[in-house]
């Protein structure tokens, strides 16, 4: 089995264009993408009341967490949010990520998006990404490189394609500001965010961190913020307790498991904080040092042991040290207190799978079905989901799950060849089978241009 970290579940390589001549840092440039519960859980309690302020269906908006130290976030194809875990680890407060996510939310309800439909439709999350760091390479100086990673992520890119124009930055600021108003919250974080990013426009381009690049900063956006909060009811309004103990949390999990040497440094021994003692246990566990790890988790589960996201962490730890069967019950609990939590199902079902017993696969089968009601696009969970309905002797099933598989991954014969072998194994008109039919038909569809 390969090991696996829940932080870094998924990593692409930009492809470069043939003959292309980026120079080695491009090359050597990857994209991945973060999937953790509770991270995702955090976003969501921020953005779920912009978004239903706006009069967006919260569960619509994908919001996907990309592995970047840079200050980067954006919108793009449709209803999808990407936020970069540099933005949210280098954050004062949980206030500044809101802003942030309220101007974004601006971008979505002001028809920005318009003009990228017709160049990201169909894209994949790797390809979106892959064209904003093309962008922002062809802006830094390096057109070649910025043109061969473009090229790399969708044909249909053009180098602009992802730049605002400062029109549209004053409309998203006003879109945000009323956002915050309507949710009664201080726009004072928003400003502090435009404040830090406007001294970078003195900076060569080079040195700007991407957000700059594809958002025209300039010090009238952020004075009409400042004059904005002279005469907002909620100027001066705290941030919720709740949001603040959230951000605390989620940044020192990302710190943990992304930079451990500095979360060590930085979350110190005679730091008895909830994140402290959290972010000292995850970048433990990177090490790996579970001599040091575990007893921190155990300490935080003994102190709240109604926290479901601490017997996740737990599990995990347990699981990658070599014990998946003994890492089961804390998952099994994770999932008893997180029932909603599609992630934790997954990762619950991996041990159980693991443990190869006919009654774990069965419970395996369980627990991956209710969650691809929500993870529907989990590639992960297809690969799990094949291995358990192999094992409980369903084919066929197991067939179509390799198909499902093989279509998010666009490998289109495969997934034609699966789909073919299930529906010939699978009742007619079954619900499998007509799946079975759609992924055949789609994988048939030719390719776009």
């Amino acid at each position: 089995m390969l090991k696996r970290t829940i932080l870094l579940l998924a990593a692409a390589v930009i492809a470069l264009g043939a003959g292309g001549t980026a120079p080695a840092s491009a090359q050597q440039q990857r994209i991945s993408f973060i999937r953790d519960a509770e991270v995702e859980s955090t976003i969501r309690a921020f953005a779920t009341p912009l978004f239903v302020a706006a009069g967006l269906d919260a569960n619509a908006i994908r919001v996907h967490l990309v592995n970047d130290q840079a200050l980067n976030a954006f919108v793009a194809n449709g209803l999808n949010m990407f936020i970069n875990t540099g933005l949210l680890i280098r954050a004062d407060n949980a206030n500044q990520i809101i802003g942030v996510i309220a101007h974004e939310t601006g971008h979505i309800t002001g028809g920005h998006l318009v003009r990228l439909r017709d160049g990201l439709a169909g894209a994949t999350t790797e390809a979106i990404v892959a064209m904003v760091l093309g962008a922002a390479a062809a802006v830094a100086g390096a057109p070649d490189a910025g043109a061969a990673i473009i090229m790399g992520g969708t044909q249909a890119a053009e180098r602009g394609l992802l730049r605002y124009s400062r029109q549209m930055e004053s409309s998203a600021d006003q879109a945000g500001i009323n956002l915050l108003e309507r949710t009664q919250q201080s726009a004072r974080g928003m400003m502090e965010f435009l404040d830090i990013l406007a001294d970078q426009e003195l900076l060569t381009v080079g040195r700007q961190d991407p957000y700059v690049r594809t958002h025209p900063i300039s010090r009238e956006r952020v004075e009409f913020i400042r004059n904005f909060l002279t005469t907002s009811r909620y100027a001066d309004a705290p941030i919720k307790p709740e949001f603040v103990a959230l951000q605390k949390r989620m940044r020192a999990k990302l710190q943990g498991f992304i930079d451990p040497t500095r979360a060590l440094q930085t979350y110190k021994e005679t730091d008895t904080s909830i994140e402290a003692r959290y972010a000292r246990a995850i970048a433990y566990s990177r090490r790996p040092d579970y001599a040091k790890a575990m007893p921190l988790m155990d300490g935080l589960i003994a102190d709240w042991p109604d926290d479901g996201y601490f017997y996740e962490m737990k599990g995990q730890m347990v699981f990658e040290s070599g014990k998946a069967r003994e890492a089961e019950p804390f998952y099994a609990r994770a999932v008893e207190l997180l029932p909603n939590e599609p992630l934790i199902r997954i990762d619950l079902a991996r041990v159980q799978v693991e443990s190869d017993s006919p009654e774990a696969t069965r419970k395996a089968i369980a627990n991956l079905e209710i969650a691809r009601r929500t993870e529907n696009n989990n590639t992960e969970l297809w690969r799990l989901l094949s291995i358990a309905y192999g094992r409980d002797g369903q084919i066929a099933m197991a067939q179509l799950a390799q198909a499902e598989r093989a279509l998010l991954q666009r490998r289109m014969p495969e997934a034609r060849s699966f789909a073919e072998r299930a529906e010939r194994g699978l009742p007619a008109g079954s619900p499998g089978a007509l799946r079975a039919q759609d992924i055949r038909r789609a994988a048939e569809k030719p390719k776009d241009r």
